[in-house]
């Protein structure tokens, strides 16, 4: 696992301003580092991951008026000042991890977008990047428990890896797209199957509350490593089920950055989710699909460890 992510203490009980638009930002540059927001009794709070406990960042870099926890630093345009005067480090024991970003104005999730996942599904990858949207009632913290939907028996996983966008941008070419990321983590594209292929929208299979466990942290590009050289694993209740890297993909993240950017404006915080390789329960014969007790992990050399464990619908 990465440094400084891998001891993460999951979060007890969780259920799951702009200025001008710019068609090109300076490159944002940071350091080899982790990026968390967290809670300790006072409400979302932005923060370094070091080691073993967190160190806050200073309040002045979230203004109440650009939201909540990492978002709001994001969206300031203040995170590589802030990393810089971060305070003095809290036990992870003595916190509960969020969602890194907390209010994201988009989360968009890219379908058939690994060979591997497509050649299972029987289709031809996708001349066009295919895409659809979450929203925030979907995000989900590490280590969070979610409940699956009461109206659907056929729940799904999906290890991917998600990145964050660093600054507003719009109509960004391919070769400098990757300047506008702030990190990446991974997210679990949670998906009820039975909803998802009613309509040829998918959206109603990938809207349900904590539908998108992510985290641990946001790591910067030079932690993470070459966008196209991520690896990525999930196992259900201990057993390999996905094992894949980036390098599989149809469309690269800057192909993606550059064809998104190109529709519409993306904002500071926003979370792109860039698919998932073979292995899914519905892929395999027979169809397994997500229980209460369910135990995934996600994990990644360098993104780190995500768990989330399956209860029961709601009552």
């Amino acid at each position: 696992m990465g440094t400084g992510g891998d001891g993460l203490r999951p979060a007890s009980g969780a259920r799951a301003g702009h200025g001008p638009i710019l068609a090109h930002r300076g490159r944002i540059a940071f350091a080899a580092l982790r990026f968390v927001t967290y809670d300790s009794g006072d409400g979302p709070r932005p923060a370094l991951l070091e080691g073993d406990g967190v160190r806050p960042l200073p309040a002045e870099a979230s203004p109440l008026e650009h939201g909540r926890g990492l978002g709001a630093v994001l969206r300031s345009g203040a995170l590589e000042q802030a990393a810089g005067a971060a305070g003095d480090p809290i036990p992870l024991a003595d916190v509960e991890l969020m969602a890194p970003v907390l209010d994201p104005s988009k989360i968009i999730g890219i379908g058939l977008n690994y060979l591997s996942h497509a050649q299972e599904s029987g289709l031809e990858p996708p001349e066009t990047p295919t895409f659809f949207a979450k929203f925030p009632n979907a995000l989900a913290a590490p280590g969070a428990e979610v409940a699956l939907p009461a109206y659907s028996s056929k729940v799904d996983y999906e290890v991917e890896v998600a990145f964050v966008i660093g600054s507003r941008c719009r109509c960004v070419a391919e070769a400098d797209a990757l300047d506008q990321i702030a990190g990446y983590m991974l997210l679990n594209d949670l998906s009820a199957r039975d909803y998802q292929f009613k309509t040829p929208q998918w959206m109603p299979g990938k809207v349900f509350d904590g539908a998108a466990p992510c985290g641990p942290a946001l790591v910067t590009p030079d932690e993470a490593g070459p966008h196209d050289a991520i690896e990525i694993e999930l196992t259900l209740n201990g057993e390999q089920r996905q094992s894949a890297s980036t390098d599989d993909l149809v469309h690269s993240v800057p192909a993606l950055v550059a064809y998104l950017s190109e529709l519409m404006t993306l904002e500071a915080g926003d979370i792109v989710s860039t698919g998932t390789p073979a292995g899914v329960g519905s892929g395999r014969d027979p169809k397994t699909w997500l229980a209460p007790g369910d135990e995934i992990v996600i994990s990644s050399p360098t993104l780190g460890r995500l768990e989330t464990r399956i209860a029961a619908p709601d009552a």
